[in-house]
């Protein structure tokens, strides 16, 4: 029953059937029988989970079980103590309503590899970067959280679920590794 870490491209569909216009997981991984234990959206890149066990995918990606997952957010502008405030709380996105979650101001790290293609750039706006966990996983949830505090987000990289992290296993995007499911725990 392997666990695969995989760096999703950007504009990469989680899925393995065919898409019309897109790459798919397929065109990356020549794995039988695993599965996402979550998704990304295409606009979205980095870390994703997929394994052949289905107790452990239910385990991964369950509402109840879910496991804490980090994102790199690059945002139009600058964040000010007040919209890092309302990030960490819970915050009304009209359909619901966020949990508590961290978020804080960081350097864009060294170790990120560049986007293809690479975000807008805009001479007249500054953008920042944000490290964001959150113990939930709603649908396009961090975009709308940042748009929310009036920063929108350019660039949205996941880099940890868990224990599982791109900064202690390095993949370059469409690359995948084995781990232990132990790593998880």
């Amino acid at each position: 029953m392997p666990l695969i870490l995989f760096n999703k491209p950007y504009q990469v569909m989680c899925q393995f059937s065919p898409h019309a216009t897109r790459d798919t997981l397929a065109d990356y991984l020549d794995i039988p029988n695993i599965y996402p234990a979550g998704r990304l959206d295409a606009d979205s890149e980095g870390l994703l989970l997929l394994t052949d066990d289905g107790q452990q995918q239910h385990d991964i990606s369950h509402p109840d079980r879910k496991q804490p997952k980090t994102y790199l957010a690059q945002v139009e502008g600058l964040p000010d103590a007040e919209a890092l405030t309302r990030l960490r709380n819970p915050l009304d996105l009209g359909d619901f309503i966020t949990r508590s979650c961290e978020a804080k101001r960081i350097y864009q790290p060294e170790w990120l590899w560049p986007r293809d293609p690479p975000i807008r750039q805009r001479a007249s706006t500054p953008t920042d970067w944000l490290a964001i966990t959150l113990a939930e996983g709603k649908n396009r949830q961090v975009r709308r959280m940042t748009a929310a505090v009036g920063l929108p987000t350019l660039r949205l990289v996941r880099i940890a679920i868990g224990r599982l992290s791109l900064e202690t296993h390095p993949l370059l995007p469409g690359e995948w590794c084995e781990v232990s499911p132990s790593e998880l725990k």
